[in-house]
């Protein structure tokens, strides 16, 4: 019997979560799905991620793959591991692919995105900043723009955090207002490093609060220091929301 590869397509809400990734005395979501799993195949099952969460912070759009020998329908199984799974987590899909595909290194661009709540809204507490302060979007978006034309973001990245590299291109960084109170960034990269997202958007806020004018954004950026950027902001605002692989991936 042969092992397979699939991919999971999943999306879940962080909240009651230390992140994505497996920790010996701390609930995960890549725990909580192993454990599906393995129960539902009869054998230890363990899942590769497109890359980690942290504490809190949710995935619209999230994409792990696993491999087993079992053979199983992909739709009974999808079926019992929603039924098995908590509330918070759900999966989407589950499709073979390649058995060198590959979640995390296959992935070419990555995208996140934060909510901002200008205005008390009970239902929205668990998955937006509710920041009351006026911000100005206009200049918010002049400095996001300008992320567009740099390549290292040291200034925004967590220390001891093994980076090989802070090198990133962002290709997306754009502020939009929603309808209501709801303020939504969007930045799209090939890669992002641990912090970086929450520490960006903390920041751009601090634009548009008027401590930062944009050519002192330019600074931060250019210092390539963490200590220059912002405190970052707060987890419950941020999504996962797209991780992009080559079309081939999903046409086994």
């Amino acid at each position: 019997m042969s092992i397979m590869r699939y991919f999971l397509e999943l999306r879940y809400d962080g909240a009651a979560y230390c992140g994505w990734q497996r920790q010996p005395d701390a609930p995960t979501v890549q725990q909580a799905i192993e454990e599906a799993l393995s129960k539902l195949l009869r054998h230890s099952v363990e899942i590769v991620g497109a890359g980690r969460t942290d504490t809190g912070v949710n995935a619209s759009y999230y994409v792990a793959h696993f491999d087993t020998e079992a053979e199983f329908d992909t739709k009974q199984l999808l079926y019992k591991v929603n039924l098995v799974l908590p509330h918070d987590i759900s999966i989407e899909s589950v499709t073979p692919v390649p058995g060198d595909a590959h979640a995390r290194f296959d992935a070419r661009e990555r995208e996140y995105t934060y909510y901002i709540s200008t205005a008390k809204n009970p239902f929205r507490r668990h998955s937006a900043w509710t920041n009351y302060q006026p911000l100005d979007i206009e200049r918010m978006n002049e400095a996001a723009k300008s992320l567009l034309e740099y390549s290292d973001f040291t200034s925004f990245a967590k220390l001891n955090s093994n980076n090989k590299t802070n090198i990133c291109r962002i290709m997306v960084a754009e502020w939009v207002r929603e309808e209501g109170d709801i303020l939504r960034f969007t930045i799209r990269a090939d890669r992002f490093l641990r912090n970086m997202v929450r520490s960006i958007v903390g920041t751009l806020v601090d634009v548009g609060r008027g401590r930062y004018t944009v050519e002192e954004f330019r600074a931060i950026v250019e210092a390539k220091d963490l200590s220059r950027s912002s405190a970052g902001a707060p987890a419950q605002g941020l999504f996962l929301s797209d991780v992009v692989y080559p079309k081939e991936i999903f046409t086994k």
